[in-house]
């Protein structure tokens, strides 16, 4: 069952339940993180209003940079603000950010540990018709890899919020993914976010899936109907995919004995890549990742992308039947 003390939204499987694209949330909560703290600034590669980072340029215009088509040149301004005092956020589409200027993220920011909050927008196959140019997969895994980075994926437009205004008070490199695409927003304003502790949304005995971002609210309907069937599944949200809460993360699957990751990204070097790592060092259990097979994606609708793909309650209800039976069938 969901654990009360996450305080979610009432019923998640309701026709009604209110829909925000996670880069509204970062919109709203960097103009809060702002109200309070003046060091905060803002950088954009003219893609102000689909990033979201509008509201902050609107609010604080003195505060705010337009730097244009040149995202090498968005971080590396960004990393010398940041050894100026200044706490700089820039935007760009994930494609680009830091899908273009990688070399300039690990260089200029992270070997010199410099205090920027790197958002790219408009991340995996969700973005739709743009297609497979603009549709970023990759980003988890390049960003986790980089020594001191923060990688934080919120799971809706409310955690979004919150992670925006914690990653303005946490010092050193994060980067923060963001979707264009309008999803379910499950959280509340009342439920947990922290950036060393998962959330274990609900309780289960069977299996455990863990699941980033928009991926989160599928994870939780396919719970709901493997429950039907008397499967009682542990979902848990990583929105921070770096650091790993690997406390918890073992601790479940020690209980369940088997674990199913989902991800809106490439499964190579992703959050499955990270909870597999970490399973494989601490408690190796029957697992299964959820995500794209090491393919690139291709314009559709978002729904038929996420269809496609197998990133549907459906196909992660399905597969996790499947990977039940791997943890059921004696050892030879």
């Amino acid at each position: 069952m969901i654990d009360p003390q996450m305080h979610l939204v009432p019923d998640i499987l309701s026709k009604e339940i209110k829909q925000e694209a996670t880069r509204m949330g970062f919109g709203r909560g960097l103009v809060e993180a702002a109200q309070v703290n003046k060091q905060i600034v803002a950088l954009c590669a003219d893609l102000t209003e689909s990033t979201r980072i509008i509201e902050f340029a609107k609010a604080f215009p003195d505060r705010y940079v337009e730097i244009g088509i040149g995202e090498q040149n968005l971080v590396t301004v960004a990393a010398g603000m940041a050894l100026a005092g200044k706490i700089p956020f820039t935007a760009s589409y994930a494609a680009f950010s830091p899908g273009r200027n990688w070399e300039q993220i690990r260089t200029t920011i992270c070997l010199n540990d410099t205090n920027v909050k790197i958002v790219g927008a408009h991340a995996g196959v969700s973005v739709g018709p743009d297609g497979a140019t603009h549709q970023m997969l990759e980003d988890i895994a390049i960003m986790r890899v980089l020594p001191n980075m923060t990688v934080v994926v919120p799971a809706d437009g409310v955690e979004a919020e919150k992670a925006t205004q914690v990653l303005a008070n946490h010092k050193g490199p994060a980067y923060i993914r963001l979707a264009r695409e309008k999803s379910p927003v499950i959280t509340t304003d009342k439920t947990p976010f922290s950036l060393s502790k998962a959330q274990v949304l609900r309780r289960g005995k069977d299996l455990t899936i863990v699941a980033c971002g928009t991926m989160v609210y599928q994870a939780l309907v396919a719970a709901e109907k493997l429950a039907k069937k008397d499967i009682q599944v542990e979902v848990i949200n990583a929105a921070v995919v770096k650091p790993l809460d690997t406390i918890t993360i073992v601790a479940s699957a020690r209980k369940t004995g088997a674990v199913l990751t989902v991800e809106e990204a490439q499964i190579a070097g992703g959050l499955g890549g990270a909870v597999a790592e970490t399973l494989a060092d601490h408690e190796p259990v029957p697992m299964t990742r959820i995500g794209m097979l090491d393919h690139f994606g291709e314009s559709g609708s978002p729904d038929e992308l996420l269809e496609k793909f197998g990133l549907t309650s459906a196909n992660i209800a399905s597969q996790a039947t499947e990977l039940l039976k791997r943890k059921q069938k004696p050892s030879t």
